[in-house]
């Protein structure tokens, strides 16, 4: 089985890719999802416990836990130490699942890949990319997004071009919807053709 990481920063269209894969019968694992999931169920009680200001009737409100790191970006460490083996784990067992279900291929959507060595647990990295403008245009068009929440989370990424240069495969997201289903279906075929 391959395992496929798929990578990119905000406003690129990782999710919008992501999905193009599902649609095409690659199973998907998104840390994201895992993660709002997880702020609903066995990450609670530790994340409570280090930042109370964020539990809102039993789940972690990730608004409010966003404005805690947002005063205090140093504190995202703490979260991490908490949430990281918490997804690990949900990505483990996807992995045995679908290698038990004879899966050839199957796609872990990590927005920080290489932020956090997970180019380590996978056998290539499709990074999915567009230009600067577009990728402002689209981030600061999403509701409660500001200039400083922007920049914030762009400040704990690496920067597109260095992505761009560690990638095994490029989706340039700036050419279209279409353009990009045809490149994913490109890789796809590359790693699934037999010898």
């Amino acid at each position: 089985m391959i395992v496929l990481g798929l990578t990119g920063s905000i406003g690129t269209g990782k999710s919008t890719t992501a999905g193009m894969f599902h649609d095409l019968g690659v199973p998907v694992h998104d840390a994201d999802a895992t993660v709002h999931d997880l702020y609903r169920k066995e990450a609670v009680a530790p994340v409570a416990e280090k930042f109370p200001e964020a539990l809102r009737d039993g789940v972690i409100d990730r608004k409010a836990l966003s404005a805690v790191l947002a005063q205090s970006p140093e504190r995202f460490g703490e979260l991490e130490t908490i949430i990281h083996p918490l997804v690990r784990a949900r990505e483990t067992a996807f992995l045995d699942t679908q290698r038990q279900n004879g899966a050839p291929l199957v796609l872990l959507d990590i927005p920080l890949l290489y932020e956090t060595g997970g180019e380590a647990r996978v056998d290539k990295v499709v990074v999915v990319t567009c230009d600067p403008d577009m990728q402002r245009q689209r981030v600061l068009a999403r509701p409660g997004m500001t200039e400083e929440k922007f920049s914030l989370i762009l400040s704990r990424q690496m920067p597109d071009a260095e992505k761009r240069r560690r990638a095994d495969f490029l989706i340039d997201t700036g050419k279209g919807l279409e353009a990009a289903r045809e490149q994913v279906e490109e890789i796809i075929s590359k790693l699934t053709e037999r010898d």
